[in-house]
Order: structure tokens, then sequence, then C-alpha cells
């Protein structure tokens, strides 16, 4: 634990009470919050966006840096809500502890979010706020499933219930709702204002996802105006990105940690790990915080250090939780500390992902790819498996997916993938090995569910699914080792077969 002294009654953390918080030890903003100006606009104020870019924003205030790139958070959903109450509460400020594997906790109060509007009850508000000339900088982190394109086309979807809502809206003159709508409007307002448009950078978990933003919001524009649709695309910037922290979600028992180890009662603190990487196209016309001054790695291309992070660590989380919680384990370490476990996803990191990867500049994969099996059995972080399988037909299909294409067509191994996907079928049955349920957490669930459970039957029925997963059901070399993989989990459940999978020859 910091070195902190606790309070008899908890600190309730607000901008009135730093003084107090300052007195247990842990460390508060320096800098005067007052006189910061917005210089950022973020939609999606989760726990990664706190423990990863606004810590950054934190950082580089207390160096006497980047005042006019405070954040004003931004929430589309009525799930929101709470977030809002929370922050305007707190006045934006929040605890960010990092948990080290000895046990060790390194917790700092972060005062870079000044700012929280909720476009469910202001979407007018939202958008003026990025339209005022202060605003250089309109970053998102919406989750992988945030884009709306189609798994196998990469299109627009305009059948999105939301997108058709956002633009009956605003051709009756009415404001929109989406995210989309939201920073498509700013644009607009900005333009006949004569403002240079702010940069849009997502931070989302995607391959290429400032190319995927500027296709995903420039498809949106269209759809609103051609012509202003193709000013977005010649002028408006889109980096790209790749950012690396495990974050879990955070938990009550995190919350009774902060009040009673600390002293502060926060009523939504962040934990993550003590990772942390990001790096950056340097790609912003109207101007960025010093990222470099706090450890962010500008770069020209950005694609080998995504791919690499997506393909390692991402994929090899979809490798290990479905597999985990079927044998019975419920946290990322304990999954990961089991021999078979770790033996089966380094195989798949050395021997599928890996050869599918170019040169990463100022990166030793093999270093990294030990420190990703290490970050994993981290056991203060507690990441849950039912995190890492969720969502997984917005994240398999980004993650995994390209890794079998690439290794079919280049005649490589895609066993240790197929049997991934396999894992992810059998889980997707939504009942575990002991007979109880499982509560599938996906936009597809139902779909999804309704296929696996007739594939005791018909064993490729989870694979027939073509908008997840296209064409690969008609490739015997994928549906045999699929089938294989399958077969195992059914018969003999899944430690048995991970173990037997982890045995397989190198070669």
């Amino acid at each position: 634990m910091t070195d902190t002294h606790a309070p008899a009654t908890p600190v309730v953390l607000s901008p009135d009470t730093l003084d107090a918080v300052a007195a247990t030890g842990v460390a508060v903003p320096g800098y005067d919050r007052t006189g910061l100006t917005v210089g950022i606009v973020h939609f999606g104020v989760g726990g990664f966006h706190r423990a990863h870019q606004a810590m950054v924003i934190d950082r580089l205030l207390a160096e006497g840096e980047a005042r006019d790139f405070a954040i004003c958070g931004v929430g589309v959903l009525e799930q929101d809500r709470r977030m809002k109450e929370v922050m305007d509460a707190q006045g934006g400020l929040y605890t960010l502890v990092l948990k080290h594997p000895d046990g060790r906790r390194e917790a700092r109060v972060i005062g870079s979010v000044v700012e929280y509007l909720l476009a469910v009850d202001d979407p007018e508000g939202v958008v003026e706020k990025m339209a005022s000339p202060e605003t250089k900088i309109v970053s998102l982190t919406v989750t992988e499933g945030g884009y709306n394109f189609h798994h196998v086309t990469g299109e627009f979807d305009e059948t999105n219930p939301a997108v058709r809502a956002d633009l009956e809206a605003v051709a009756a003159g009415r404001s929109p709702h989406t995210t989309f709508g939201l920073v498509t409007a700013a644009l607009q307002r900005r333009r006949e204002r004569g403002l240079e448009p702010f940069t849009v950078m997502s931070c989302d978990n995607i391959p290429g996802n400032g190319h995927v933003a500027k296709k995903m919001f420039s498809a949106y524009a269209e759809l609103v105006d051609s012509a202003f649709a193709a000013w977005m695309r010649t002028t408006v910037s889109f980096p790209n990105c790749m950012v690396d922290r495990i974050t879990p979600v955070t938990s009550d028992e995190d919350r009774a940690e902060v009040r009673d180890g600390l002293g502060i009662a926060d009523a939504w603190p962040v934990v993550a790990e003590p990772f942390f990487q990001w790096v950056l196209e340097d790609d912003f016309p109207l101007g960025r915080p010093p990222y470099e001054r706090a450890d962010v790695q500008l770069v020209d291309d950005v694609e080998p250090y995504e791919f690499m992070k997506l393909r390692l660590l991402n994929a090899s989380h979809q490798g290990l939780c479905y597999y985990g919680y079927l044998s019975g384990y419920r946290y990322a370490h304990e999954a990961t500390t089991d021999p078979a476990i770790a033996g089966f996803l380094r195989d798949y990191m050395d021997l599928e992902a890996t050869p599918t990867l170019s040169e990463v500049p100022g990166i030793d994969l093999d270093d990294y790819k030990a420190t990703l099996i290490e970050r994993f059995q981290n056991p203060e972080v507690r990441d849950t498996l039912a995190r890492l399988c969720a969502e997984s037909s917005d994240r398999i299909p980004k993650w995994l997916l390209p890794v079998v294409r690439e290794n079919l067509a280049s005649d490589g191994d895609v066993r240790r993938s197929a049997a991934i996907v396999a894992s992810w079928a059998r889980y997707a049955e939504a009942v575990d090995e002991q007979g109880d349920p499982i509560t599938i957490v996906d936009r597809l669930a139902d779909r999804l569910t309704a296929a696996a459970v007739t594939q005791r039957d018909d064993r490729l029925a989870f694979l027939r699914d073509r908008e997840v997963f296209g064409d690969l059901v008609d490739d015997e070399r994928f549906t045999s080792a699929y089938l294989d993989a399958l077969e195992g989990l059914i018969a003999d459940g899944a430690h048995a077969t991970v173990e037997r999978l982890a045995a397989l020859p190198r070669d």
C-alpha cells in the first residue's frame, strides 16, 4: 500500500477537500484547476480513459504544461448518467490506483477532467462545446462496437436504429444524439463559423482506428450532406494510435480499499496495472499537448505497434478467457498461472500471431510476449474473465480472425486460433461444465446462443454466421481444426482440451 495516513473518517473527494486528501499521503493535483481551458472533448469516459489519456494530461498539468488541454467528458447513453452524477459531485476528480504484482499500491488523484456533459440531456451543449474555438481535439474510447461497421464488409451500417433516428432528427431540425451525429454537427458548425476543424482521435482497439473513424464518420456525414462529407474527408485529421493498459472494471472491493486503506470516499475510483503504452501518429493541425513528455511515443506509422498489441495481447485475452472460465477460473491471473493455458497462449503468440507481424521498431517481440504473460499473471489487478469474455462478436473478428485469414493465405498454422473460436462457441452455449448458467454479454447474445445450443447436433452451427465469420465455414483446413477443438471441449472439457493443445508440436 502507498505510505498513507488514513483518517478515522474517510475524506469525501471533492475540489474543496484536496488539502485533507493530501494529508492522507495520496498525491493530489498541485496545479490550479480553476484556470484550465478545455481543449479536449472526450467521448466514453470509462475506466480506461481515466487510467490512460486523462492520466497523461494530469501528468503534463503537474509539470506546468497543457493548461489549454483540460478534458470535458461526454456520455451519449442513458447508462452514462451515473458517471455524470459522480463526476459532477466530485468536480471531475477521481483516484487512480496502480496495482503492482508485489502488492504495492500507487495512488494519486487525477484532476485533468474538469467538466462532464450528458448528450441525453443536452445534445446542443455537447455540440457547442466541440464547436468552441478552444477545442482542439475530440477523442474517443467508445469500444470496438461503437464504430457501427459491418464485421465482414467493413462498411457503415446505415440500418442502425440509432443512426436512422439521428438522421430523422437532423432532417427535422432537431439535435442528433449519437457520437456520429454530435461530432458531425460540431464540425459543420465550425465550418460555418470559419473555424478550422478539430482533430478526431480514436483510442479504441481497432486496427487502423484513425482510418476506421474517418471512414465511419465520413459515411455518416454523407447521409447528411455529401458536399460536407467530401470536405470532411479532405480536411479533418484522424490520427491512428495504439493504447495499452489493463484496466479492470471498478469493483465494490476497489471502492472499499480506497475508502478504508487510503481514507478517501471516492464513488468511482479507477484501478489499473502499472504498465502503460501509447503510440500515437503525430497529426494534429490545431496543435496538441506535449505528449512526448509523458512517455507517449509519437511516430509516423502506428500500424506495426497496433497489430502487435491487437494480435498478441488482445487476441491472447480471448485465448485465455473462455478456456479459463470453462475450466473453473474467474480471474485472468488464475487462468494464466495454469501451465496449460500459459503454454497454449505462448504457442499461439509464437506460432500463429507473430508470423503475421512486421518488424516493430524499438520492440523486442520475445521480451514483449514474455511481459504479456507476466502482466496477465498479476494477482493484484484481478481482471475478471467475464470482462474479457464480453462483447466477443466485436472483438474476435477484429483481433483474431485477421490472424486466421493471413495464416490460411500463407499456409500457416491455424490450429490454436481455430481452438480459440471453438472455445467461444462452447462458452456461448451459456452454461458451464457444472451446468450453471453463464451470462453472455454481447450485442448478438441471443443469436449467438441460439446457434451455439444447436452445435451438439450440427457442429458447424456457430461458425455458419457469415456476418461474424465470413466464409471461414467453407475453409476445410480451418473447420478441421475448429471441429477437433470443439469435439474435445464437448467430450473431454475445457481443461483437458487446452492441455492437449498446449502439447501440440511446435514445428
